[in-house]
């Protein structure tokens, strides 16, 4: 069956009447809980149902939400999420921004893909409409930029040529059918194929909806190229509105750069490079300092007349080198150490050091009062705290650890 979408895709209402409604489940696309909703079946649609590599359209059906479209067999099935009552009559009311923006990425992908395979000879084996740009698989491995700036200087110009973009009908016996570039139809298809010609430059079969006319894709970018599967190339692209969008945001940046940066755009590159290089210098100082300050916590704790068996420290600033260059520094053989680092209400890291079958028994018994994970060997468990207020716990339970193993301390 061919959908009213299809017939008419600037078509933005329409009434029709409900053929079915029967209780199901739909999947979130990412994920989660089915939501019960009730799959319905109507005499025609202005919503497109997924397919063609081009996603499904959404809408209302009088002021019920229509939040999922699939095709079954010459069917389009409408997931919403409250009943309606067979044989009533509706109105269709499409949500027109989403379905253009699919009508300009879908026709420019048919464009590029025809023009890249004309100047070139690179066939398109497959391709994804994203929700932020769009991606053609090319038959190569390769594609140079010189080619990519040639591709786009020519769409670009089809565009401004105005070129009509029609669609027609075929029975499916028909023998023209064989003559126009297909990639194959769906094992379920009933009724007549589409062709979406684009005058002069390509025949295509498809299902999906497509512009009238070149002129109204605007305008096209590529983006550039990136490695595909199996010696092929994905070529990402914008059309149309997506194309001002990314200008608006990309102007939007550029500005809060010029004001942070406190200079112009063509500086920006320069002014970033040398804040790196300063943050790089600087971690690097920090770290020779963190180091510095270990090693005299742990001279001043071995410099006191009688050390104690138990060494606690917590610093917010620190990694796992300045704990484990402390207990490196303090020696393991008869102190217990427990040095964490980190924010003092939120995660952080911490190291348990000292004798083996001390460290062996506490060490999980640690991690799990912290709420974090840890391992360990030769007199050190360290890891990952997501609970660093429990340290006053912690050192509770070594100091009774101590307690025990040595009464009379």
């Amino acid at each position: 069956m061919v959908f009213r979408c299809q017939r008419d895709s600037w078509a933005r209402q329409f009434t029709t009447r409900v053929v079915s409604c029967r209780a199901a489940e739909l999947r979130p696309e990412g994920g989660g809980e089915p939501v019960r909703g009730f799959q319905v079946v109507l005499e025609d649609t202005i919503l497109f149902p997924e397919g063609g590599g081009q996603p499904d359209d959404r809408g209302l059906i009088g002021d019920v939400p229509v939040l999922r479209v699939t095709r079954r067999g010459p069917e389009a099935v409408h997931f919403v999420p409250a009943a309606l009552e067979p044989g009533a009559e509706v109105l269709l009311s499409l949500d027109w921004e989403r379905r253009f923006d699919h009508m300009q990425q879908h026709s420019g992908q048919h464009l590029i893909s025809a023009i890249a395979e004309q100047m070139f000879g690179f066939k398109t084996t497959s391709w994804e409409l994203g929700r932020q740009r769009s991606v053609i698989e090319l038959d190569t491995p390769l594609v140079t930029a010189e080619q990519v700036e040639a591709l786009e200087k020519s769409v670009n110009e089809k565009i401004r040529d105005r070129v009509p973009v029609t669609v027609r009908e075929l029975a499916a016996d028909d023998p023209e059918v064989e003559t126009v570039k297909s990639r194959g139809l769906p094992d379920d298809h009933v009724g007549p194929v589409r062709v979406v010609d684009i005058k002069g430059i390509d025949s295509n079969l498809c299902c999906g909806t497509h512009v009238s006319n070149l002129s109204d894709l605007q305008v096209i970018k590529l983006l550039g190229v990136e490695k595909g599967k199996k010696n092929k190339t994905n070529l990402v692209f914008l059309a149309g509105n997506r194309v001002l969008k990314s200008i608006e945001q990309s102007h939007s940046t550029e500005k809060a750069l010029t004001s942070l940066l406190k200079n112009g755009p063509g500086e920006h590159v320069e002014a970033v490079k040398r804040l790196q290089s300063s943050v790089k210098l600087l971690q690097k100082n920090n770290l020779n300092l963190l180091r510095d300050i270990a090693v005299l916590i742990a001279r001043d704790f071995k410099s006191k007349p009688a050390p104690k068996q138990l060494f606690v420290l917590h610093r917010k600033e620190g990694d796992s080198e300045f704990m484990n260059i402390i207990a490196n520094e303090i020696g393991t053989e008869e102190t217990l150490l427990f040095l964490t680092v980190g924010d003092e209400k939120e995660a952080g890291l911490f190291l348990l050091a000292g004798p083996v079958e001390a460290v062996e028994n506490l060490g999980p018994r640690v991690a799990e009062l912290l709420g974090g994970k840890g391992a360990g060997k030769r007199g050190r468990f360290q890891g990952k705290a997501a609970k660093m207020s429990r340290r006053g716990e912690v050192q509770a339970l070594l100091q009774e650890f101590i307690s025990h193993q040595n009464p009379g301390a």
